[in-house]
């Protein structure tokens, strides 16, 4: 199952890594809050701390994009980048489901946990090569 679409991992890459940028990235590093809004999250009285952490996530969030986009534009650090996203996917499904547990969370975010899912079998389908060498 590994690699099973390989052929098409540099077209994966390049769509996640643009979407990704778009919905995720960018929103979340310019306007931490209005993005939060958008996902139903209820704004405190003191943003500061939150706007704090919103651009510090997307500055983060930036860090993968690029990984993504050397390896798309280069195809050097091809599977690094998807090792990154295994790494990434998987904290990702770990807060989520903590979140959702804990019912701290809006609804938006206990749905993004099968958004998770899907990109880590995604991840899997289109790794550029049959198997990983640690």
């Amino acid at each position: 199952m590994l690699g099973y679409y390989s052929e098409y991992s540099h077209l994966y890459i390049t769509t996640l890594m643009i979407c990704t940028t778009l919905f995720f990235a960018i929103p979340i590093f310019v306007a931490p809050i209005a993005w939060a809004r958008l996902m139903r999250w209820t704004i405190p009285e003191h943003q500061h701390l939150a706007i704090y952490f919103g651009r510090c996530l997307g500055a983060f969030i930036l860090v993968v994009e690029v990984a993504m986009l050397r390896s798309a534009t280069t195809g050097t650090s091809f599977t690094y980048a998807f090792d990154i996203l295994f790494v990434v996917f998987t904290l990702m499904f770990v807060v989520h489901v903590y979140g959702a547990i804990k019912r701290i969370q809006p609804i938006t975010e206990t749905l993004e946990i099968g958004f998770w899912v899907a990109l880590f079998i995604m991840n899997i389908l289109f790794y550029p090569h049959a198997s990983i060498t640690l």
